[in-house]
């Protein structure tokens, strides 16, 4: 049984300062890299004979408008099921640069994910074969998932602010 501490040594041996920020919330270990080294080191994961991480369970992304620098983060997740472990690991993107690398020649299954990913949050996966919207129409002109509008109607007038502790 592999445990985060082992996992974590194995990747820093391995990746040394290109992998960094390293936690363990809720027992998940996570760590981040950047851009260019998502592929190799996903690659090594998957490879690896004491590691093992064949799954790739989810892509995601995260907008974080208030962090210069690092308004965006891709999220996988990988998953050993043979040794029953998971790893989260973010790649911080800035709103000028959203591209990223494709996991497809790693896994056929990134496929779906890195579209809705795409259609979502509008990051752009160098590489993918057919990179167009997967839930929403193609005439859209924006990635609802971005945090970028108000989260009230600021034209409603049947509330009363009084009642929400304003």
């Amino acid at each position: 049984m592999l445990t985060n501490e082992e996992v974590a040594q194995t990747i820093l041996n391995q990746f040394g300062e290109s992998v960094t920020d390293f936690d363990d919330p809720y027992d998940l270990l996570t760590c981040s890299t950047s851009r260019d080294q998502i592929f190799p080191f996903v690659n090594y994961l998957k490879e690896d004979k004491t590691l093992q991480m064949g799954f790739l369970t989810d892509i995601t992304a995260v907008h974080y408008p208030d962090s210069p620098g690092k308004e965006f983060c891709v999220v996988y997740h990988i998953h050993s099921l043979t040794n029953n472990f998971r790893l989260r690991i973010k790649v911080y993107l800035t709103t000028d640069d959203l591209h990223i690398p494709t996991l497809i020649p790693l896994f056929a299954s990134a496929n779906w994910m890195e579209r809705e990913t795409f259609d979502l949050f509008g990051i752009i996966f160098d590489g993918h074969p057919d990179l167009r919207r997967i839930l929403n129409m193609e005439e859209m002109d924006y990635h609802p998932m971005r945090r970028e509008y108000p989260l009230e109607d600021a034209t409603r007038e049947d509330k009363i602010d009084a009642l929400f502790g304003r």
